[in-house]
């Protein structure tokens, strides 16, 4: 018998079939998730908002993250399965909550992938011409890419996202070394221009820069020890993540002071090799895009797939849901959406940024859902659980500021509710063997 406080157990991977996702490739998916296109333009963005004492909302920002990594890496560790944040939803809360996060999260990703890869494709666009077109190009080419990836399973898209972030590493530390003699105590004063009150503000600007820590759950029963390599994996995306962020942060407001444009990444290299360096911020923006892209549609067909599995979505999608098999069905859906999407943007004229608008509050609320489950499945009196009290308190600070975009999750909870509603009554009455027929 289950209770509102034991729901149904639910089908998790047997270990004997984990995945072959190892520490270094597990590493590079989370840092891609979490390491978005922002960090080109948010350094600027923040420093105009408060001035040096932005750096305050960095720091603050960093070590935010991470009671929510460790928080999302003790569940994966605990319960590694494909449909991640839904998962735990599930085993804390039941189908119904289980099937709103799920749909949540999965339908969002086509909604968002093509804002991710829009910001590239301006930057390709300003380099090469041809406006709107050549941005709406690049777009359509990165979903593609990050398809063909996938297609080939989590292996051979590990294993790119390792390189693809080996080389961001290598270029922002390049950009803020090589800027770094330019630097002057003169542009840290005053430190709060602005007033204190300025950082609030800032750190707003700066949140999704460190959204990312939900979407690897999703791929937890991929590794090959997932009670071991998750929180290696994450501990090593946690310190790449922080200096990477602080290290051009710093450079940003020590180098460039008042100076510093939409764009400072661009204004560090060149001040370190001159003016033909600006063009590698268009391959920094790209890989970016397709570093976060990668690691999102990986995660998102896993967990379409789960969803399949659990009866939270049709049985079709359940195809490629056991560790080691490419959920290739979830991943067309997820493809196939997000080119639908980009499709929509070229024939309305939209900005393709603006449809990040439709996804803000879907990925605030899987926080706020996966760290209220955290809460249930941890285990009490340890430090990780204490680091998902105080998860949760920032999940619903982060709902909180993402209140106003969350009409189209309120859309897709209804209609999931609905499909949880059709799909019970629908199912065949089973007759207990004690009123059979003799």
């Amino acid at each position: 018998m289950t209770t509102a406080l034991t729901p149904d157990p639910i089908p998790v991977d047997d270990p004997v079939t984990r995945g072959g996702l190892g520490v270094p490739q597990g590493a590079a998916l989370t840092l891609g998730a979490v390491l978005g296109t922002g960090v080109i333009s948010l350094p600027g963005l923040a420093a105009h908002e408060a001035g040096p004492a932005s750096l305050v909302a960095w720091v603050a920002l960093v070590l935010l993250s991470v009671p929510l990594a460790t928080t999302f890496a003790a569940l994966g560790a605990r319960y590694p399965d494909g449909g991640g944040v839904a998962t735990y939803a599930r085993r804390a809360f039941g189908g119904r909550v289980a099937t709103v996060t799920g749909w949540c999260f999965y339908f969002a990703i086509p909604l968002g992938a093509p804002a991710a890869a829009g910001f590239a494709g301006a930057y390709v666009a300003d380099s090469l011409g041809g406006g709107r077109q050549t941005q709406l190009l690049t777009s359509g080419l990165l979903i593609g890419t990050v398809a063909i990836m996938n297609w080939y399973g989590v292996r051979v898209s590990g294993r790119v996202q390792l390189v693809i972030a080996g080389t961001l590493a290598v270029l922002l530390l390049v950009a803020t070394l090589v800027s770094l003699p330019h630097a002057s105590t003169d542009n840290l004063t005053p430190f709060a221009p602005h007033g204190w009150g300025a950082i609030g503000p800032a750190a707003a600007l700066l949140i999704w820069a460190f959204a990312g820590w939900e979407v690897v759950t999703s791929l937890s029963s991929e590794y090959r020890d997932p009670a071991r390599d998750i929180t290696r994996a994450t501990a090593i995306a946690l310190v790449v993540m922080g200096v990477m962020y602080l290290g051009v942060a710093v450079a940003t407001v020590a180098v460039l002071g008042d100076d510093t444009s939409k764009a400072p990444l661009s204004d560090l290299l060149v001040l370190g090799f001159g003016e033909p360096a600006r063009g590698v911020t268009t391959v920094v923006a790209v890989l970016l895009s397709l570093g976060a892209m990668n690691a999102y549609f990986a995660g998102s067909a896993r967990l379409g797939a789960a969803l399949g599995r659990d009866g939270s979505l049709p049985a079709w999608f359940a195809r490629g849901s056991s560790a080691g098999e490419v959920p290739r069905r979830s991943l067309a859906v997820v493809t196939a959406g997000s080119m639908l999407t980009l499709l929509g943007v070229a024939l309305t004229g939209v900005a393709v940024e603006r449809t990040m608008l439709l996804v803000t509050g879907a990925f605030a609320l899987v926080y706020v859902v996966g760290t209220a489950a955290a809460l249930r499945l941890l285990p009490r009196g340890t430090w990780v659980r204490r680091g998902a009290v105080v998860a949760f308190a920032s999940a619903l600070l982060l709902l909180g500021l993402v209140g106003q975009h969350l009409l189209p999750q309120l859309v897709v909870g209804l209609a999931a509710v609905a499909w949880t509603t059709w799909a019970s009554r629908s199912k065949p009455a089973v007759i207990a063997p004690a009123d059979a027929a003799p």
